[in-house]
Formats: C-alpha cells, sequence, structure tokens
C-alpha cells in the first residue's frame, strides 16, 4: 500500500482571504501561500495545513441542519486549555456562538463563513 499523508484541510467562502483572516486571528498561525482566491495557514508546529479557497456560490451550512438544510461537510475541532476565555477571543475574532450546544465541555461556534468549529477542554 503506499504511504498517504495529510496535508491539508480547505474551507471554501465567498472569500477565502476574508476566512484565512479569521482564523489566522483565531489560531495565531503565519500565512503560507496568500491571494484573494487561495490561502493557506501553517501549523507552528508542522502539523496539518489549513487552507481556505474562494467559492463563489457558497451556501453556509445549517447548526444543526434539518432534512431540508444545507448539510455541513465537516467541522474542525480545536483544543483550549481555558475553555471561557477561548471562546471570547473566538468571538472578538467575529466567531459567534451556535444557539445549538450540544455537550458541556464543548462549544459550537460559526465562523465568518458559517462554518462550524467546535473548542473543547483536554479530556472532553
Amino acid at each position: 500500500m503506499p504511504s498517504f499523508t495529510l496535508s491539508g484541510v480547505v474551507l471554501g467562502a465567498p472569500k477565502a482571504r476574508d476566512l484565512a483572516d479569521f482564523y489566522h486571528r483565531l489560531l495565531g498561525w503565519p500565512f503560507g501561500d496568500d491571494d484573494d482566491d487561495w490561502s493557506t495557514l501553517i501549523p507552528p508546529d508542522g502539523g496539518t495545513k489549513l487552507s481556505f479557497q474562494t467559492e463563489v456560490g457558497h451556501v453556509p451550512p445549517v447548526w444543526p441542519a434539518g432534512p431540508d438544510d444545507q448539510q455541513m461537510m465537516l467541522h474542525l475541532d480545536i483544543r483550549v486549555d481555558d475553555l471561557e476565555t477561548a471562546g471570547a477571543h473566538a468571538v472578538s475574532c467575529g466567531a459567534v456562538l451556535a444557539q445549538f450546544q450540544p455537550q458541556k465541555d464543548v462549544r459550537v461556534y460559526l465562523d465568518p463563513a458559517g462554518h462550524p468549529f467546535c473548542l473543547f477542554l483536554p479530556g472532553a
């Protein structure tokens, strides 16, 4: 079997650079590739990159989705050491706390393009 390495995750957005700016502020990761239609953030620890591409017809997912809603295709899980402080930081960067919260030690937020992401404590 050939060797596989997951090198990146790509999120679509109406404007790639705008969503990249949000995650840059949220995570503090430096930019790699960076233009209006494709931007990449590089994790300092050398892990999986986070990229963003412009999708002109982007339709934000609905959280939680009903039967006729745009389904979320993926979400990011981000471990934090202080849920309240991290949540306040996420909101100051432009995230919105989702109305539906399914777990006690996890907080679901929506990024500016509508993608859900979860902040969670170690062990949650």
